[in-house]
């Protein structure tokens, strides 16, 4: 290496210093000399790291063997060459063991340029090694934090599946310690379902080296649950010819836990659109069965025919919850909230069991007098506990007991510490019970959820427990569930109560129906049944009455009838020309004319313009004469 250095002489003869200073420049080495001939001097300048150190063998104070001894312990590695005018052999080859680069004769130096520039060359090519070594360490260093931080667990198998290496992040995922799986089967904890997958993976990592193979499956933590493990497998070949497979693995637990929840919000998404899409028509098939029955009780004598027609009526009713029951679970939980005396409800729903499930089960009613009043929308409630006692009569196929209480209690915050969403205080507890088969022990849990049921393919959605909680949840109440495989199950309802025993501010006792004075009523929906079962209502409560079967027709009709018309009714959503359409271009030809809707799909945004243009009844389909005639009776008297 020619150019400028920095070079160190060790000498105490001056003209031999200049002798090797007139030769090294000769040579080519020029550079910036330092001459020095203690050891106190010799250590100074070691500290600035001279390029190339020449050295006297022997001087009166100081020695060529000692200055090697102070290079060596400074840890430097600096060339280090030894001129004497009269070491031997021996002696030169002694101080070359010891550290020195090499030796030259003051009166031999011919040789100088190459035995300088050997001794640069070895400690040039000591220091890259040195810096290999280095960045090697640093590398591995990086690679041992990258596995025992990293959350994917590395485990090395052999081809028979035998561990011979676990990161220790596998503690933190399946809470083995280090080594614990060393020398086992790795199959040892994988899911008896899933081994046979696993063994297909090795084989084919065995099979094809190199190449990635990804596998997913069950592994066990050593609490004894389950993960799942999303696995990539890669074999290679060590020395000596032995075949490892590396095993890189992420636990994806959560994550398919979060998929499932996303497919779950998907279906519900799903039977959301489904239930709106059938809802009006649903509805519209149901309205006339239930005003047709309301108006032929009226003319039945017979009380065994008037109970078969409380019967259609009924199943009328119970088709029209169902259809409810979808679009309160699809659209959120939702509806208006009155103050309610129970008991009332609980004993309805009672008779409805007694009427309407098999006789070898039996009912139990426990229902005092005096419980307090709550606050509740008594569709969503009745709702409630028929679902729970239907699920009751389910896990009792061969017959059995059904027993409801209720009770006024007041709960303490230790009561209610595992429902965060409730407050202490004065509550009304409403208790199912059954004396059926129970719930096992590893699904109780699950009983709530979405879509999860124990019954047969057909014979239950899923849907009706998760609605009975979100009915309940929303009226800042919860939900408990007591149960033994074999000895019954008992839900406990519990709502906020008002503390209150008055008695409830409207009978349960149906009102008559309203008489009308001749008024002409325009009715018009797309319909035929339900515009027929109407004019019978109508006009057996002494009204006169026009139809339409669209918007179009109706507009004709008007027209030619404006100035008898009193009132129009008609259904919102119709072909050619809607409820609304209808009644904003009737506004037109007659401002003053009254208007009343019917819908059977319940539409916030047609409510909103509903209001804007003063139409302020609205009734939902199926619904019955009674209500349907107050509704109509409400607008005429305005």
């Amino acid at each position: 290496m020619l150019g400028a250095l920095q070079i160190l002489i060790v000498e105490d003869n001056p003209d031999d210093a200049a002798l090797l200073q007139r030769e090294l420049s000769r040579v080519g080495y020029a550079g910036c000399f330092e001459v020095v001939d203690n050891e106190a001097a010799f250590a100074a300048q070691l500290k600035k790291s001279p390029d190339l150190i020449f050295s006297d063998y022997e001087m009166p104070h100081f020695s060529g063997l000692r200055a090697l001894e102070i290079l060596a312990a400074s840890g430097l590695d600096i060339p280090f060459i030894i001129i004497s005018g009269t070491i031997g052999e021996e002696t030169a080859v002694a101080a070359m063991k010891t550290g020195a680069a090499d030796y030259l004769m003051k009166d031999r130096l011919g040789r100088l340029g190459p035995a300088v520039a050997n001794a640069l060359e070895k400690c040039e090519s000591r220091a890259e090694r040195r810096l290999s070594v280095h960045r090697l360490r640093e590398s591995e260093e990086r690679l041992r934090q990258l596995i025992e931080n990293s959350s994917d667990t590395i485990v090395v198998i052999d081809e028979f599946g035998i561990v011979g290496f676990q990161s220790p992040s596998m503690e933190r995922t399946l809470g083995y310690e280090p080594d614990a799986m060393f020398g086992r089967n790795v199959l040892e904890i994988v899911h008896l379902d899933d081994q046979s997958k696993v063994r297909q993976s090795i084989s084919e990592a065995l099979a094809d080296h190199g190449k990635r193979l990804p596998v997913e499956y069950r592994i066990r933590h050593r609490d004894g649950s389950w993960r799942i493990f999303q696995s990539i497998g890669k074999s290679m070949i060590e020395a000596g010819g032995r075949v490892k497979i590396v095993v890189n693995s992420r636990d994806v637990t959560e994550s398919r836990l979060l998929e499932a929840k996303f497919l779950r919000a998907q279906r519900l998404e799903a039977v959301g659109t489904l239930a709106s899409g059938v809802a009006h028509d649903l509805n519209n098939i149901l309205t006339p069965v239930l005003m047709v029955a309301g108006l032929l009780k009226e003319t039945l004598v017979k009380p065994r025919d008037r109970d078969l027609l409380s019967m259609v009526e009924r199943s009328a009713k119970r088709g029209a919850a169902i259809v409810s029951q979808l679009l309160t679970f699809s659209r959120g939980i939702e509806g208006a909230k009155a103050n309610l005396q129970p008991r009332y409800l609980i004993k309805e729903v009672g008779n409805l069991i007694q009427e309407t499930f098999p006789r070898n089960i039996a009912l139990v009613q426990n229902i005092p007098d005096d419980l307090w009043d709550i606050l509740v929308d008594a569709t969503q409630l009745h709702q409630v506990l028929l679902n729970l006692c239907v699920n009751a009569r389910d896990a009792m196929p061969e017959g059995g007991t059904i027993t409801v209480k209720a009770a006024n209690v007041d709960l303490v915050a230790a009561q209610i510490e595992a429902h965060a969403e409730v407050r202490p205080g004065p509550y009304l507890e409403i208790t199912v019970t059954d004396s059926g088969c129970g719930i096992p022990t590893d699904i109780i849990n699950r009983v709530f959820d979405p879509f999860f049921t124990t019954k047969e393919m057909g014979k239950g959605t899923g849907l009706g427990l998760s609605t009975v909680l979100g009915i309940v949840k929303s009226h800042q109440g919860f939900v408990t569930v007591e149960s033994q495989p074999g000895n019954g199950t008992s839900f406990h309802i519990f709502l906020p109560a008002l503390g209150t025993a008055e008695e409830a501010r409207k009978s349960l006792t149906a009102p008559p129906m309203l008489v009308g004075n001749g008024e002409v009523i325009l009715l018009v929906d797309d319909e035929q049944p339900i515009l027929d079962a109407l004019r019978g209502i109508l006009e057996k409560q002494r009204y006169r009455v026009l139809t339409a079967n669209n918007g179009q027709e109706a507009i004709r009709v008007f027209i030619e009838h404006s100035e008898v018309i009193h009132l129009i009714v008609t259904d919102l959503m119709m072909p050619v020309m809607d409820g609304v359409s209808l009644i904003k271009t009737l506004r037109v030809i007659k401002p003053s004319v009254l208007a009343m809707a019917m819908t059977g799909l319940e539409q916030e945004d047609r409510q909103v313009e509903l209001a804007s243009l003063g139409v302020t009844e609205i009734v939902a389909k199926p619904f019955s004469p009674v209500s349907f005639l107050q509704a109509l009776h409400r607008v005429l008297e305005k």
